[in-house]
């Protein structure tokens, strides 16, 4: 019996490990796909990535799968996937003419990845689950994932696709370790009943996507990075009217 307890308890749960394998596998194929000069691919697998991430911690909680080998197994591949991959992806798509400069960019955004992802994890329980500390990481790769894709999709110039990849991958990577405030929309109750006009708006984002997918999730995306500091300083201010 106590063998048999043992072994229940050193063994791993299968399903949501297999999302956030895929997760990882997607991430490793984007730069995989960026080596050989595929970067439509590798924009997309990262956005993948971003899906399986989305559902592997989501299943877990559904099927009561929850554990500390899986959330130490998702925090690595997110590192590959939002760290790693969206670096070496643009590094390779508009930063390597830039020499030293363009690395170190997309090593500083790769560095402040991890460095999110460490903050994440230390402060798992005790911070407000409304809000992300930082831009977060899946939030991140998605914008610089978005700009690849609608670069190529759209035959930009070298010196355009530099010039915005450029400072979009160094603010990325600074938001990430920032202290201001993103809505997580973890309140979000997505059992219960909504009004039918909700369904209705679905539908028409759903339309609003399909007519250009890259330029639409990287617009999508920026804003949400952009309404971190927004939603920061409009905080500071209630807060500082409430004072008074």
């Amino acid at each position: 019996m106590v063998t048999e307890e043992k072994k229940q308890k050193s063994g791993i749960y299968l399903l949501p490990n297999l999302f956030t394998t895929a997760g990882l596998f997607a991430g490793f194929y984007a730069v995989v796909a960026a080596i050989r000069g595929d970067f439509e691919s590798a924009a997309i697998a990262i956005f993948i990535a971003m899906i399986m991430d989305g559902l592997d911690g989501r299943i877990a909680r559904m099927t009561n799968t929850q554990s500390a080998f899986g959330a130490e197994y998702d925090s690595l591949a997110d590192m590959v996937s939002f760290g790693l991959a969206p670096a070496l992806v643009v590094y390779q798509w508009a930063l390597l003419s830039m020499g030293k400069v363009g690395w170190m960019v997309a090593f500083i955004y790769a560095a402040c990845g991890a460095l999110r992802l460490a903050r994440f994890n230390t402060q798992v329980g005790i911070s407000d689950k409304r809000y992300f500390q930082g831009l977060p990481s899946p939030a991140a790769a998605a914008c610089i994932a978005g700009w690849v894709w609608a670069g190529t999709n759209n035959g930009l110039s070298e010196s355009v696709a530099t010039g915005v990849a450029l400072p979009l991958t160094f603010a990325c990577g600074i938001l990430m370790v920032s202290t201001l405030r993103y809505h997580s929309f973890k309140e979000l109750d997505l059992r219960g009943k909504v009004p039918f006009v909700v369904m209705l708006v679905l539908v028409l984002v759903f339309a609003l996507v399909a007519t250009d997918p890259p330029l639409i999730l990287f617009a999508g995306f920026l804003i949400y990075a952009i309404s971190g500091p927004i939603l920061t300083l409009t905080k500071l201010k209630q807060h500082k009217s409430d004072r008074k």
